[in-house]
């Protein structure tokens, strides 16, 4: 199994466009850890495994009931934070 990734950055500064292509590295050499283990995760892909969208889940942020962590001007989902809320929310 072989893919790319592909992205282009324009300079602030209104320079040339960089485009940059990665070969992503064979089935046997690619480790992936399973969402449950992961440690963090964007609000982006939050929202795409709780199916919520970015409005609730920055109102459930906002009320405490996610924990995020931000690191320079990122912010990060603590994944055992979201799977608490969706247990909490199995067992009422």
């Amino acid at each position: 199994m072989e893919g790319h990734v592909r992205y282009s950055r324009r300079e602030k500064n209104g320079g040339q466009q960089l485009q940059v292509s990665l070969s992503a590295p064979q089935a046997e050499e690619l480790s992936t850890i399973p969402f449950a283990q992961r440690l963090t995760c964007t609000i982006d892909e939050a929202c795409e495994v709780t199916g919520l969208g970015r409005t609730k889940l920055y109102e459930l942020i906002g009320a405490k009931r996610i924990v995020t962590t931000t690191i320079g001007r990122r912010r990060l989902v603590v994944v055992r934070s979201l799977l608490a809320l969706l247990d909490a929310n199995i067992s009422s």
